[in-house]
């Protein structure tokens, strides 16, 4: 699936060219007879993906110390084929160009990437850091890791966010049931391998977050 997803956008943008009976590109400015424009139309081809997935964006400038966590989190697109996902992937963002203080999501559809979620509430998270814009193609190796069902614990898969700071940007791989720690720790173990990361990621148990905050302990370290 990953070969699939990642290949797409490749076929796509060699689609995009219309040529000529004769095998040449059009000139500039040639306008094609309608016979011509129908032998030319390319049937896209939509290839589906196993669970609708849902981008969602925490917009710094919307965030205040008054407001409860996570109310400014809003779900701008889902997606459930390639073909969609590299529509908005190609459109949006990436976190190099987010404004500091930006938190971008990718979760499985009816997941909201908050701890009170019912799927989320009793699972945990991997985290691997980065200096200032220099996170962007491990996030979208992450997202294609995720959308492609790489991991052999797929199931225990929430959804994954990027948060941009003044001098390092995070991406957080949160699980379901972080007391399975088989499960956990393979997919740690997998994730570093998808993203060729050499240092350590441990992962935080989302109740040990919300009672310790800043001071919680990594329970798993791969």
């Amino acid at each position: 699936m990953v070969e699939e997803v990642a290949t797409e956008e490749a076929n796509n943008n060699n689609n995009n060219h219309p040529r000529s009976h004769d095998g040449e590109e059009p000139e500039e400015g040639e306008i094609l007879s309608d016979d011509e424009s129908q032998t030319r139309a390319v049937i896209v081809e939509s290839h589906p993906l196993e669970h609708p997935w849902t981008f969602w964006f925490d917009n710094p400038s919307a965030k205040s110390k008054q407001a409860a966590w996570g109310s400014s989190i809003r779900p701008v697109y889902t997606f459930s084929t390639i073909e969609h996902f590299w529509g908005l992937y190609n459109n949006v963002h990436h976190p190099s160009k987010l404004a500091v203080g930006a938190d971008f999501h990718c979760f499985k559809n009816n997941i909201e990437p908050k701890w009170e979620d019912p799927v989320c509430a009793n699972g945990g998270k991997w985290t691997v850091s980065f200096t200032r814009g220099k996170s962007d193609t491990c996030w979208l190796y992450t997202l294609l890791a995720m959308i492609g069902e790489q991991f052999d614990h797929g199931d225990e898969i929430c959804g994954a966010v990027v948060n941009v700071r003044a001098k390092q940007e995070k991406i957080a791989l949160w699980t379901k049931n972080a007391a399975n720690e088989v499960a956990q720790v393979s997919i740690g173990r997998q994730w570093k391998e998808f993203l060729d990361y050499s240092d350590s990621v441990g992962f935080i148990f989302h109740d040990d977050a919300k009672k310790l905050d800043r001071n919680a302990k990594n329970r798993y370290t791969v």
